[in-house]
């Protein structure tokens, strides 16, 4: 199965008149969108028009297509509100995607917030997200992929051990999978610049989860220190986790097939097709 690299994709003004030739210029194989505003809460119902010319266009060019839900998602919060939203939201991204032929959609692990919740965090995770898989499988809606977060501020999952009890939550539930930020993992603690760490890291989530439930990477160099929960991405082999970690990615058999996302600093779409261009020069050739 080829390894598929692309990137985050533009999407405003028009989701197909925006992302398709934003995707061409990028040399991308795979794109990641966002259906609705990544730091509000406010839910767009989508141009049936865009949405049919998108899909039609990524099946043209052979393109997956995934949805990032809001950033703002929080399942484990301790505010019923914000709860809410989030259901809503992961609601709203499953029901676009299905409408634009989306593989799967991706959402943070989320947060406990208050040290006074972390006993109720995951309970309420398996309340919340159970009838939504069991919904998504049913009637055939995109998959829902739990990213890992960079750490700090009582997260539900950072490290890959973490994502143990997450899925347990859930019953390991078939149509739950994982995205892997790289970023992330490296703030969290995962050393994956020494050599062989990136490979610990993915033996170690496999170990975990199981082997098929990686289905996204997002692969974003760091501006910071390993260890130091800040989520601030860098251009490919210019940050602190280096372009050698990323060839250990590609080649690790738990990569194989699975698609590839660039949300690295760009202007324009000049950054990712730079990114994407060095991560196709670093991908195996039987990959």
């Amino acid at each position: 199965m080829l390894l598929r690299i692309g990137s985050h994709t533009k999407s405003s003004g028009g989701l197909a008149k925006a992302a398709l030739p934003y995707a061409d210029a990028a040399a991308s194989e795979v794109v990641q969108v966002y259906v609705s505003n990544s730091r509000g809460w406010a839910l767009p119902p989508g141009d049936p028009a865009q949405d049919a010319l998108f899909r039609d266009g990524c099946g043209e060019r052979g393109l997956p297509a995934y949805i990032h839900a809001s950033l703002l998602v929080n399942l484990g919060s301790p505010t019923e509100l914000t709860v809410e939203r989030s259901v809503q939201t992961l609601e709203h991204a499953l029901l676009r995607g299905q409408a634009i032929g989306a593989t799967a959609v991706v959402f943070h692990a989320g947060s406990s917030v208050d040290p006074a919740h972390d006993d109720k965090a995951l309970h309420q995770v398996r309340e919340t997200l159970l009838p939504l898989l069991d919904r998504a499988a049913t009637e055939g809606l995109p998959r829902l992929l739990v990213e890992p977060s960079a750490g700090g501020g009582r997260s539900l999952a950072s490290k890959m051990g973490d994502l143990g009890p997450y899925l347990a939550a859930v019953e390991s539930h078939p149509w739950m999978g994982v995205c892997f930020d790289t970023c992330h993992a490296w703030a969290a603690g995962h050393d994956l610049a020494t050599p062989g760490g990136m490979t610990a890291t993915l033996d170690e989530l496999v170990a975990t989860v199981g082997p098929g439930r990686l289905q996204l990477v997002h692969a974003n160099d760091s501006k910071d220190d390993c260890g130091s929960s800040r989520d601030r991405h860098e251009t490919i082999g210019e940050g602190r986790i280096g372009a050698a970690a990323f060839a250990e990615l590609l080649a690790h058999p738990a990569a194989a097939g699975v698609p590839v996302v660039v949300e690295t600093p760009t202007v324009g779409h000049a950054g990712h097709a730079a990114d994407i261009a060095l991560l196709k020069s670093l991908r195996p050739e039987h990959a």
